[in-house]
């Protein structure tokens, strides 16, 4: 069989590292390229140490030209290119709104740029459901507008997936897929990897497990007057295998088609849940009380969205298959594990 080389980008992190596993399981080979800026080394032996395989590591900046082109002249050829790299906290972009789009476009540009440079024939790009913005419609579907995204950074992957969606309109032999992600959450049931926030969390679940742990002394709950049956934001939780799953569906998917060629697909489950769902949810199946109090809102967040995922299902032959207590439970377990202090 030839050699399916995927060039991993952020591979070290929550997503990056559940989907390098999953594509160790399905036949491909994932090389890991990380700057380790918002993820910790150790994590890729872990990767290791799950699949049984030496995953090569590439230490380095997607963004910088010169990180990318020693991957490539180390590595050879790729058969894709999946590219997670990328600050991803809504609160902060709005905060540090420059910061977000030197890096997540820069980055787009630069991954983008080596595809063509060296003829990588599929591209699956980590977009976000940040892109809707306020929905009019629930559940957003993919054919929904796009519209001015509430944050900063969800302008930066709007602005990726045009970048994309013109660069093949230039007639480049390359195939691609956008994936919008809803919210990510749970660990792989080895708990030897899973979501890992350096300092403060910034993603609800992390949060909780933290101050079910005594590492938090409350959780922040941003607002509780939205219009939403308990006034708590409502978003789409989706099992990060089941999301990790979806990038080797893609990739199997545009092995079928000729180039140039764009789909998008959403990633997510179709239903909501609250932020207090969330919580009471994890106290069921853990048996651990999570302190919380009200907060006020945050400035870029929504009040509600959710995945129509249908798409993804009749098209990829893809849907989320892990429930909402299973990934709390799996969260829980990561989280333990990391108290442990176990590298």
């Amino acid at each position: 069989m030839a050699s399916k080389k995927i060039l991993v980008t952020g591979g070290a992190g929550y997503i990056g590292s559940h989907t390098a596993v999953e594509l160790v399981r399905a036949g491909y080979e994932p090389v890991i390229l990380d700057n380790f800026s918002n993820s910790e080394r150790f994590i890729v032996g872990r990767v290791r140490k799950i699949t049984g395989r030496n995953v090569p590591l590439c230490t380095g900046d997607c963004s910088v030209p010169a990180d990318v082109a020693k991957v490539f002249k180390k590595e050879g050829r790729f058969h894709g290119i999946i590219h997670f790299a990328a600050l991803k906290a809504v609160g902060e972009s709005v905060a540090q709104p420059l910061r977000y789009y030197r890096n997540n476009v820069g980055g787009m540009l630069t991954m983008l740029e080596a595809a063509d440079r060296y003829k990588v024939p599929h591209f699956v790009f980590s977009s976000s459901c940040t892109v809707y913005g306020e929905p009019d419609k629930l559940p957003v579907r993919e054919d929904a507008p796009v519209k001015n995204a509430a944050s900063p950074y969800g302008e930066t992957k709007k602005i990726a997936e045009r970048m994309l969606e013109t660069f093949l309109q230039s007639g480049v032999p390359v195939k691609a897929v956008s994936l919008r992600y809803f919210n990510p959450i749970g660990a792989h049931p080895s708990a030897l990897i899973g979501e890992l926030p350096l300092g403060t969390p910034k993603n609800l679940v992390p949060f909780v497990t933290q101050t079910a742990a005594g590492i938090r002394k409350v959780l922040q709950v941003y607002g509780d007057d939205y219009k939403t049956p308990d006034g708590t934001c409502i978003r789409d939780y989706i099992h990060v295998i089941d999301l990790a799953a979806a990038h080797v569906r893609a990739l199997g998917y545009l092995e079928k088609k000729r180039g140039p060629f764009y789909d998008i697909f959403n990633v997510g489950t179709g239903r909501g849940q609250s932020v207090l769902g969330i919580v009471k949810t994890f106290e069921k199946v853990t048996g651990v009380k999570v302190p919380y109090k009200i907060a006020l809102r945050r400035s870029g967040d929504i009040a509600e969205i959710y995945a129509a995922a249908g798409k993804a299902k009749k098209v990829l032959g893809w849907s989320a298959k892990l429930s909402l207590e299973e990934a709390l439970r799996s969260s829980w377990a990561w989280q333990k594990t990391l108290r442990s202090g176990k590298r």
